[in-house]
């Protein structure tokens, strides 16, 4: 079974598992989300990969991490990721990629990233249930962050913090990479 096999079955379980824990119907989950109740059966029937950003929807709906709808079992209250089981979500062929490090389901979802950005790359995310917040460390280069519509710079070694319910976008304009650590917490499912 390949790492994409295993991905895929592992999203299937996890998603029907979480929905039936929550309680929500395909309709209900599909409403919640924003994705298409045909979408949902295809990925909990381990027939489709998800995009992305389908997959955040999800979880958000669900109200649990990336991590959580994509673990392959449930583990020990302790746990190490190795570098080389880091989940990576999105990537370009120029080199940008995004890693999920880690993450927990402590007082809702709280997940921590590795962000690398090559220049000219930039990527978009529509927005997370309210009360959800980011936090960022640019490591290297400069990170142009756009919330809301608004650009905002952080040079490397600036931190940034910032509630992700608007739509908002990662961009590197400069002609360096750009290297950041981002931790996301969202707030349970109500």
């Amino acid at each position: 079974m390949t790492d994409l096999d295993q991905l895929t079955q592992s999203l299937a379980r996890n998603l029907k598992r979480w929905r039936n824990e929550r309680g929500f119907t395909l309709d209900a989950l599909a409403a919640r989300a924003g994705v298409s109740r045909g979408m949902i059966i295809q990925i909990e029937q381990a027939r489709t990969n998800p995009s992305v950003g389908t997959t955040v929807k999800l979880a958000d709906a669900l109200g649990v991490s990336i991590t959580t709808l994509l673990d392959y079992e449930q583990g020990p209250r302790v746990t190490f990721v190795p570098p080389d089981q880091a989940v990576r979500m999105w990537s370009t062929e120029a080199g940008s990629y995004t890693a999920l490090l880690v993450g927990t389901e402590a007082a809702g979802p709280l997940e921590m990233w590795q962000w690398r950005l090559m220049p000219g790359d930039e990527s978009s995310s529509d927005p997370h249930p309210s009360g959800t917040v980011e936090l960022i460390h640019v490591t290297a280069g400069e990170l142009t962050l756009v919330i809301g519509g608004e650009t905002h710079t952080a040079p490397v070694g600036t931190s940034v913090a910032f509630e992700a319910n608007t739509p908002h976008a990662y961009r590197n304009d400069g002609t360096a990479p750009v290297e950041m650590t981002m931790t996301v917490s969202v707030p349970p499912a109500r």
